[in-house]
C-alpha cells in the first residue's frame, strides 16, 4: 500500500519541494512551474490550505518560519491561491514590510517621492483591506507626499487607538489573518459557489518577495499575453508601464506603452529589446511546457526582469475553441484533450449572436432562457405585424402572451420570440430553438395591453409598438434600446473540433427539423439525419391553412378525401424537399399530432374571416368551432387518436411520403412515426393502412421501396407496455416533453408560473422540462427500452424530446444503450461535442 505523502502547512516553492494545488492552490503550483522552468521568479513561500483555515480560526503559524528565507528586511506581497483560478480570493497585499525605518531606508535608495508613495500606498491598504476602516479617510492622491503620508498615519491611529504597526511580523499575520477570514465569510462563500466551487473550497496563500518596478535605472510592470483573448488568434498583446507596481499598467493609463513596436508610441521591445526577447521566448516555453496559452505579470527593477506570476488567459467562448484546437494541431496536447477543454455551451455561444459583456444593460424583464442567442428589434404583438414588418425590412420582436401555432409565420418573421407565459418546452421555446431564434418565454411580470399597444415593465415603464427592445434569450433578460452585440464566430477551429468529436463519441446525433430550413441547417451543422419532422408546422403555410380549416369542416369521409387531395402535392414536395436536402440520410417523420382546435380561430375577427372562406353563416362556423374544443386538447383528440377517428389525414400524409420516396433522386428509407400511443391495437390499425398505401404506390408507380414504421412512446403506459408495441415497431423514440408533462401531471406550458419557487425550496433538483429527471422519467425510460427489446431485440431506440441535446440525457442514452439522441439543429454541435466528451470520461474511468 502506498504512504500518502504529508505536505508542510508553510513551503518555500523549489523546483523540487512538495506542492500540489489540491494543498497550496493552483497559483502556488504554477508558480513551482515557472520555477523549473528557470524563470527568474522572487522568492516565494505557500501556505497550505490548511493552514490558512486554521489562521481564519485563530491559529497562527510560527511567523519567524514565514519570514526567514526573505531575510532581515522583508519587502513582501501576499496573494490568493485557490484551487481554481476562476473561484477568485482576496485582493492582493503588497509592500508588507514599509515602516518608518524602510521607507528612511528606501529615502536614500530611490529617493524621498518614490519611498513616500510606496508607504502611502501599503497605509492606505493596510487600513482599509486589513485593518477594514472607512475608505473614505484614507481616500489619498498617490503624490500626496509626506503630508498625505503624515495624515494617513494619523487618520490610522484616530481610528484605531494604535500606531501603525512597525513590526514585518505583525503586518503580516494580520494581512494573512484578514484575507482568511474574508474568504471563509458568508459572502465570499456565496460568491464562490455562484462559480462553481464547492462550499467547503480551500483557499492557500503565498507571500512574495516583492520586486518594486520603482527605483534607479528602468523599473516598472507590465503584463504580456500571446493569443487575443476574443479570437485566440496567436498575437502579443499587454502594456507596460514605468516606475510602477502589479498590474497598473492595464488598462487605459496615462504613460502605459506598447510592449510590440508600434508606430503610434513608444513600445517595450524599441526600450528593453533583450527583455522583450526573453519575455517573447517564456510565452512559448509555458505554451509548450505547461500546455497552456498564458498572460504573464512581470516586473523589471533596475534593468533586471523578474516573472510574478502566470495564469490561464482568460478568453472568449470563440477563443477557448481556437486555442484548445491550435495546441491540439501543434502536438502540445492529444485531440482527446482539445475536445475536453471546450465547454459545449461555448459553442452555443458561437452559434448566435450574444449581447457584448461590456455593454450596459438597461432591464425591462426577466424571464425563463428558453433559445441562446440576442436580437434587438422593433417591438410588434401579432404575427401579422411581425410578416408586415419583415415585409419592410425592419428588424422586429414578436411580443405575445403565449403563441399558438398560428403564430409560425410570424415567428418565422421575427428576430426574436418574448412570452409572458410558458415554460422550456412551451411552443415558443420550441419553435425558437428549431428556428435559431432568441428567445425568451414565461416573462410573467410583463403585462400586455394590446387596445393601447403596449407591454409594461414590473416598474412600470411602458414600451409601445414600434419601440425597439433587445431580447437576450441566453441569459433569459429583455433590455430597452440596442446593446452592442458580439457576431456568432464559427470558423475553421470550430468544424476541427466537432470532426474530432465526431471520432470519439459512440451515440448517434441527429436533428428535429420541421421545415427545409430546418433541414439545411441540421445538415450544415453534420447532422446525422432527421429524428423528428413535426407535420403539423407543415400546415400552416398562407396555401394550407385554409384548405386544411375546409378538411375540418368537412362532413364525410369521401368531402375530407377530396379536400386533403388538394394538400397531396404540396406535402409530397415538402418531404422531397426534405429528402434531397438530407441526402439519403434517415429522416423520421412524425404524423399529424396536434389537436384540430389549434387550427381553427378563436377571435371575432378570424370566425368572420374563416365563414366567409367557408360560405357558411358566421353562427354555424362558431357552434362547429366550439364543439371541436377540449377542455385539456393536449390529453385529448390529438396523435394517432386522430388517425384513428379521422384516418383520412395519416393516409394523404403515407400516401405523400411514399409519393417523394419513389420520386427522390437518392435512395431514401423513410421512417414514419405514430405519436401518442398507449396501445398496441392502434399501431396495428394505423400499421394496416400504411402497408396498404405503401402496396398501393409501389403497385402504381412500379417502384419497389423500403420504409420503417415506428411509435413515439410519450405516454407512461407505452413504456410500460412496450414489449407489445416493438413487435410492429422497428423504432421506439422516446418523446420526452410529453412523457416528462404526463409523468409528473404538469403542463409543460403553465409550469413556468411556479417553477422557479420549486427549485428554489428544493421540490425538484432543476426544472424537469429542462432537465431530464432521470429518476423518474428516467425509471419509465429505462423500462420501456428494456421491455422494446424484449418485444423486438434489434428495436432502435432514442429519444426525440428537447431533452436530446443536453448533457444528462445524453449521459443517460449512453448508459441505457440507445442508439441516437435527436435535438434542435442549434443544438446539434452541442450534442456532438457533449457525446464525446462523455465517451471520454467513460474511457478515462474505466483505466482507473
Amino acid at each position: 500500500m502506498q504512504q500518502q505523502r504529508t505536505f508542510d502547512p508553510v513551503t518555500l516553492i523549489t523546483a523540487t519541494a512538495p506542492m500540489k494545488a489540491d494543498v497550496y492552490g493552483g497559483r502556488a503550483k504554477c508558480l513551482q512551474r515557472l520555477v523549473r522552468l528557470d524563470m527568474p521568479v522572487p522568492t516565494t513561500v505557500a501556505l497550505s490550505f490548511d493552514a490558512v483555515h486554521r489562521i481564519a480560526n485563530g491559529q497562527m503559524p510560527a511567523m519567524d518560519e514565514v519570514l526567514f528565507p526573505f531575510g532581515d528586511t522583508p519587502l513582501l506581497s501576499v496573494r490568493p491561491s485557490s484551487q481554481d483560478p476562476d473561484w477568485g480570493g482576496p485582493g492582493a497585499i503588497l509592500n508588507i514590510g514599509m515602516c518608518d525605518a524602510r521607507h528612511a531606508q528606501m529615502v536614500k535608495d530611490i529617493g524621498e517621492p518614490l519611498a513616500t508613495r510606496l508607504y502611502l500606498r501599503f497605509v492606505q491598504s493596510y487600513a482599509i483591506h486589513v485593518a477594514r476602516l472607512d475608505p473614505e479617510m484614507f481616500d489619498l492622491p498617490a503624490n500626496a507626499g509626506q503630508a498625505g503620508l503624515k495624515q494617513a498615519l494619523d487618520a490610522f491611529e484616530f481610528e484605531t487607538d494604535e500606531v501603525f504597526p512597525q513590526d514585518p511580523a505583525v503586518q503580516l499575520a494580520e494581512v494573512l489573518r484578514s484575507m482568511a477570514r474574508a474568504w471563509e465569510g458568508t459572502t465570499a462563500r456565496l460568491l464562490r459557489q455562484a462559480k462553481g466551487a464547492p462550499a467547503d473550497a480551500g483557499l492557500g496563500l503565498v507571500v512574495q518577495a516583492m520586486a518594486l518596478g520603482v527605483g534607479p535605472g528602468e523599473c516598472g510592470t507590465g503584463v504580456i499575453q500571446y493569443v487575443d483573448a476574443a479570437t485566440g488568434q496567436p498575437q502579443i498583446k499587454g502594456r507596460y508601464l514605468g516606475q510602477s507596481q502589479r498590474r497598473e499598467a492595464l488598462g487605459d493609463v496615462e504613460g502605459a506603452i506598447f510592449l510590440t513596436h508600434d508606430d503610434r508610441g513608444p513600445s517595450l521591445e524599441d526600450l528593453c529589446p533583450d527583455i522583450f526577447a526573453r519575455l517573447v521566448e517564456y510565452g512559448d516555453v509555458c505554451r509548450r511546457k505547461l500546455r497552456e496559452e498564458m498572460s504573464v505579470e512581470f516586473t523589471i527593477e533596475s534593468g533586471a526582469l523578474w516573472i510574478l506570476d502566470a495564469v490561464r488567459v482568460q478568453r472568449s467562448s470563440r477563443a477557448s475553441v481556437r486555442i484548445a484546437v491550435a495546441l491540439a494541431e501543434d502536438k502540445i496536447i492529444p485531440r482527446e484533450e482539445a475536445v475536453l477543454r471546450v465547454q459545449p455551451t461555448a459553442l452555443s455561444e458561437m452559434l448566435h449572436r450574444q449581447v457584448d459583456p461590456s455593454a450596459e444593460r438597461d432591464l425591462i424583464v426577466s424571464g425563463i432562457a428558453a433559445s441562446p442567442g440576442a436580437a434587438t428589434g422593433k417591438i410588434v404583438l401579432t404575427a401579422s405585424e411581425a410578416q408586415a414588418s419583415a415585409a419592410r425590412g425592419e428588424a422586429c420582436i414578436l411580443v405575445r402572451r403565449e403563441t399558438t401555432p398560428e403564430d409560425i409565420r410570424g415567428m418565422h418573421a421575427a428576430h426574436a420570440v418574448l412570452t409572458m407565459r410558458g415554460g422550456i418546452t412551451s411552443h415558443a421555446a420550441v419553435i425558437g430553438r428549431g428556428l435559431g431564434l432568441p428567445c425568451v418565454v414565461g416573462a410573467s411580470d410583463l403585462s400586455i395591453d394590446l387596445r393601447k399597444g403596449l407591454i409594461i415593465s414590473p416598474d412600470g415603464r411602458q414600451f409601445a409598438a414600434g419601440d425597439v427592445i433587445t431580447v437576450d434569450g441566453t441569459a433569459g433578460d429583455v433590455l430597452a434600446g440596442q446593446p452592442a452585440m458580439t457576431e456568432a464566430a464559427l470558423d475553421g477551429a470550430f468544424q476541427t473540433l466537432l470532426d474530432w468529436a465526431d471520432d470519439i463519441r459512440d451515440i448517434g446525433v441527429r436533428a428535429n427539423a420541421d421545415t427545409p430550413l430546418d433541414a439545411k441547417t441540421a445538415s450544415n451543422f453534420a447532422a446525422e439525419g432527421i429524428g423528428l419532422c413535426r407535420t403539423e408546422h407543415m400546415f400552416f403555410g398562407s396555401d394550407r391553412l385554409g384548405v386544411m380549416r375546409e378538411m375540418i369542416f368537412a362532413e364525410t369521409a369521401a368531402d375530407r378525401r377530396a379536400v386533403l387531395d388538394r394538400l397531396l402535392p404540396i406535402q409530397r414536395a415538402d418531404f422531397g424537399e426534405l429528402f434531397d436536402i438530407m441526402q439519403g440520410q434517415p429522416v423520421c417523420i412524425r404524423l399529424f399530432d396536434p389537436p384540430l382546435h389549434e387550427f381553427l380561430p378563436s377571435d371575432k375577427a378570424g370566425l368572420r374571416d374563416l365563414a366567409e372562406q367557408l360560405a357558411l353563416p358566421l353562427f354555424e362556423v362558431s357552434e362547429r368551432v366550439a364543439a371541436l374544443t377540449e377542455y385539456n386538447p393536449m390529453l385529448g383528440m390529438r396523435g394517432v387518436r386522430l388517425g384513428i377517428a379521422i384516418p383520412e389525414i395519416y393516409e394523404m400524409q403515407a400516401r405523400a411520403i411514399f409519393e417523394a420516396t419513389v420520386a427522390s433522386a437518392t435512395p431514401v428509407v423513410p421512417e414514419i412515426m405514430i405519436p401518442l400511443v398507449s396501445a398496441m391495437k392502434e399501431v396495428e390499425l394505423v400499421k394496416s393502412r400504411i402497408d396498404a398505401i405503401a402496396a398501393s404506390v409501389a403497385a402504381s408507380s412500379k417502384v419497389d421501396f423500403k420504409y420503417k414504421l415506428g411509435v413515439m412512446v410519450e405516454t407512461p403506459r407505452a413504456a410500460l407496455r412496450a414489449e407489445d408495441i416493438a413487435q410492429h415497431a422497428s423504432f421506439l423514440s422516446f418523446g420526452t416533453n410529453d412523457l416528462t408533462q404526463m409523468t409528473y401531471g404538469l403542463s409543460r406550458d403553465d409550469a413556468g408560473r411556479f417553477m422557479s419557487a420549486y427549485v428554489q425550496q428544493g421540490v425538484y433538483d432543476e426544472d424537469p422540462f429542462h432537465s431530464l429527471d432521470v429518476e423518474g422519467v428516467g425509471e419509465l425510460l429505462s423500462i420501456g427500452a428494456e421491455r422494446g427489446r424484449l418485444g423486438r431485440p434489434d428495436v432502435t431506440l432514442s429519444i426525440c424530446g428537447e431533452h436530446g441535446g443536453t448533457r444528462s440525457a445524453i449521459a443517460f442514452c449512453r448508459s441505457q444503450g440507445f442508439d441516437y439522441v435527436s435535438c434542435s439543429p442549434f443544438r446539434v454541435p452541442v450534442a456532438r461535442l457533449s457525446a464525446a466528451q462523455l465517451t471520454l470520461l467513460d474511457l478515462a474511468n474505466s483505466d482507473i
